[in-house]
C-alpha cells in the first residue's frame, strides 16, 4: 500500500520540477531551473518508487529524461 506522505512529497516534487521547467523560458540563465527540475524529479522518482508506484516512478523518468532532451535542444548554448 502506498504511502500517504511518500505520494504527498511526490506531487508536491513534481509541481515543483514543472516550475523550475516553466521558469528555464523565463530567465536569461536557465542552468539552475535545469538543476532544479533535475532534483525535484529524482526526489519525486524516488517518493514513488518508496510509495511502491512504479508506474507513476517510470512516468515521472520519462518527464525527466524530456526535460533533459529540451534543454540540451534549447537552452546548451547558455
Amino acid at each position: 500500500m502506498a504511502d500517504d506522505v511518500d505520494i504527498k512529497s511526490m506531487k508536491e516534487c513534481e509541481a515543483l520540477a514543472e516550475q523550475a521547467y516553466d521558469a528555464m523560458y523565463n530567465t536569461r540563465y536557465p542552468v539552475g531551473h535545469y538543476a532544479d527540475l533535475k532534483d525535484y524529479f529524482s526526489d519525486a522518482i524516488a517518493a514513488a518508487s518508496r510509495a511502491g508506484l512504479t508506474a507513476e516512478a517510470e512516468r515521472l523518468r520519462q518527464r525527466l529524461e524530456h526535460c533533459k532532451q529540451v534543454y540540451r535542444r534549447q537552452f546548451s548554448g547558455f
